[in-house]
């Protein structure tokens, strides 16, 4: 009875293994007791086959990779044909588990027949070793090809988590060495409940850390949600002041032209040529300096325009027709919005030179965007990304720079980030 328990229960070290490499390539269908229900029907599937199908090696591994492409498939949301695949890499990785078996037990010279019931313990150690082994392999996969949100687990930190299964394999290598002539089945059956306690707990964690790394990448999702929502309501806020200003200006022209008619028919010019010196020098100062034939574009640019004006920054820009823009409007909100305002903010806290070279051009089928700014602060990088020097709470400068990036990669275009003699440059090429 005793070996059952130890077969069903490496089976599903083998079950959760599976899980949590299909769950590498793609996003849960189901979470909750559905989830669960997944798991066991898988066991039982596993159990299943391994048992009624023992002497039908080639049978065997044929129904073992439909079981893991049928279940998965309904556990991950991942195309038939990836399903299929990922079966056979993962039913490989088995093969190779068993290979590893093959020859451990070689090297330790386990054999039932010359060693009798006593040496069993050894058998068990040596599964569960390669188990254990497999763990391993699957978490590096997983950090390998991971969504994102593992990402945010630094290498240090993987590092550490991955000490817990090395620990293991040591641990059971140890046992496998030590503790190979137990001479009774309780003492087996301790050793064996012990190693597979270890393995467990391992699991266990693996869950823990995984589910707080989701709910940090939740969290981030959220400050970026909030920073990107502040500023499209900032910049559409923008543009309808601009659509009341221009209806404004249009009723100022009327009337304008109407003041022009009637010292015109009163044939009073000296008065005429003052009023139009006077409107002509008006149209001088309006707030709109910047046109690329683009609603959102010019809303976003003029805005900062002034802003910078008005702040003693020098901005100098560059822009041509953009009317055939194809970047959508929040995500064009989103990458000015950001970079400008974190250059209007460098930009200020110079002493003397207080410069931001803007440009935004379509040419060549590729869309260019470039801000460069001085700054009077030192550039943080930490694990090759630029921290914020701010002091809000959202860290605003760090977020927003990632979901300019994330932006970036959305429309497969590239990026670079300088910073040299106190100016700080930010380059994105988008195919057009």
């Amino acid at each position: 009875m005793f070996d059952l328990m130890q077969n069903i229960l490496l089976i599903f070290i083998e079950a959760i293994c599976c899980k949590i490499f299909f769950e590498t390539f793609g996003k849960i269908r189901h979470k909750g007791w559905i989830n669960i229900i997944q798991v066991m029907l898988l066991l039982g599937s596993m159990c299943l086959y391994s048992y009624a199908l023992s002497e039908y090696f080639v049978l065997r591994q044929i129904i073992a990779i439909s079981v893991f492409s049928l279940f998965m498939l309904w556990h991950i949301k991942i195309s038939l044909k990836k399903s299929f695949i990922l079966a056979i890499l993962f039913d490989a990785l088995l093969l190779a588990m068993d290979y590893l078996i093959y020859l451990i037990c070689r090297w330790f010279s386990l054999s039932n027949e010359s060693l009798g019931q006593q040496y069993d313990i050894g058998f068990a150690l040596v599964y569960l070793l390669a188990k254990v082994i497999l763990f391993f392999a699957v978490l590096i996969i997983r950090k390998r090809f991971g969504k994102k949100s593992i990402e945010m687990m630094l290498d240090t930190e993987w590092l550490r988590f991955l000490f817990f299964p090395v620990f293991i394999i040591v641990a059971i290598s140890t046992m496998l060495s030590v503790f190979g002539y137990v001479q009774t089945v309780e003492q087996a059956n301790l050793l064996f409940i012990i190693a597979f306690g270890m393995i467990g707990m391992n699991i266990v964690v693996f869950y823990l850390i995984n589910d707080v790394v989701e709910r940090e990448a939740q969290m981030h999702e959220n400050k970026i949600f909030q920073i990107q929502t502040k500023n499209q309501l900032e910049m559409y806020q923008s543009i309808s002041e601009n659509f009341d200003n221009q209806k404004r200006k249009t009723h100022e022209y009327k009337n304008q032209i109407s003041c022009i008619e009637s010292l015109l028919d009163k044939k009073q010019y000296s008065k005429l040529e003052e009023y139009v010196k006077k409107i002509y020098g008006s149209l001088n100062n309006e707030p709109d300096a910047i046109n690329t034939n683009n609603v959102i574009v010019n809303a976003i640019l003029n805005t900062k325009y002034q802003e910078a004006d008005a702040k003693g920054i020098v901005f100098v820009f560059r822009v041509n027709d953009l009317s055939e823009l194809k970047i959508k409007d929040e995500d064009v909100v989103t990458i000015l919005a950001n970079l400008l305002n974190n250059a209007i903010e460098a930009s200020e806290t110079c002493e003397d030179k207080k410069v931001i070279r803007f440009k935004f051009v379509k040419e060549d089928d590729m869309i260019i965007i470039a801000v460069k700014n001085t700054y009077n602060y030192d550039v943080i990088y930490e694990n090759g990304e630029i921290k914020s020097t701010k002091t809000s709470s959202l860290d605003e400068h760090g977020v927003g720079i990632k979901n300019v990036i994330k932006i970036i990669e959305k429309y497969d275009g590239s990026y670079v980030i300088e910073d040299k003699n106190k100016e700080f440059f930010f380059s994105i090429i988008i195919p057009a």
